[in-house]
């Protein structure tokens, strides 16, 4: 690999070891085996070099999750079973890739004090919001603003999800019981648009 490769791989190791806020440069070169002038050279500062790393580290969970539901003929045609299964399969992910979402977390604790960290999650958000959607919606296509909310509601589970896997992974929601809650949240709804209550 060349520095720049070199770079990225050590950022990333970092970001696992010691989070966002306690990795400094010298601790990234210490990692990769180059020096500070390739900071500059290749990223131009610490934090988009950080901020490099997390995207790649988001891209290849990002991809194992589209390889996980690729197959979507092995889903169940009832919508809430196959939410409880595209969901259970997420799930799987985030212990292998846990201290990716330790990373994150960390970073964004960051974004009043790093400009860039800001502008960094702003566009990265957008682009899970429109990815979840295309991986986790199993029905008709959705006009833009309902896709809009749509992808900001699965956002939102997500990384509450995440949250508590990496607060409490005994105690974390599962596939099955998001299904649960999903299910009583709809039918609660039902009674209470046919205005009884349950």
């Amino acid at each position: 690999m060349g520095h720049r490769e070199d770079l990225l791989a050590g950022a990333k190791q970092c970001l696992y070891e010691k989070g966002y806020a306690r990795t400094t440069a010298r601790d990234i070169v210490e990692a990769s085996g180059t020096n500070l002038a390739s900071i500059g050279y290749h990223y131009g500062t610490k934090e988009a070099l950080l901020n490099a790393a997390i995207m790649e580290a988001l891209e290849e969970w990002a991809q194992e999750l589209k390889s996980a539901l690729a197959d979507v003929g092995d889903l169940p045609d009832d919508p809430i079973k196959r939410f409880e299964v595209a969901w259970t399969r997420v799930i799987e992910l985030f212990e292998r890739h846990r201290p990716v979402w330790g990373a994150q977390f960390d970073a964004i604790s960051q974004r009043d004090h790093v400009p860039e960290v800001g502008s960094f999650f702003i566009e990265a958000q957008q682009q899970a919001q429109n990815g979840l959607v295309r991986l986790l919606w199993g029905g008709e296509e959705l006009p833009g603003p309902t896709a809009t909310a749509v992808g900001q509601f699965y956002h939102a589970l997500l990384s509450g999800v995440m949250m508590q896997w990496v607060v409490d992974p005994e105690h974390a929601s599962t596939g099955e019981s998001l299904a649960e809650a999903l299910r009583t949240v709809a039918e609660n709804a039902r009674h209470f648009g046919s205005g009884t209550t349950v």
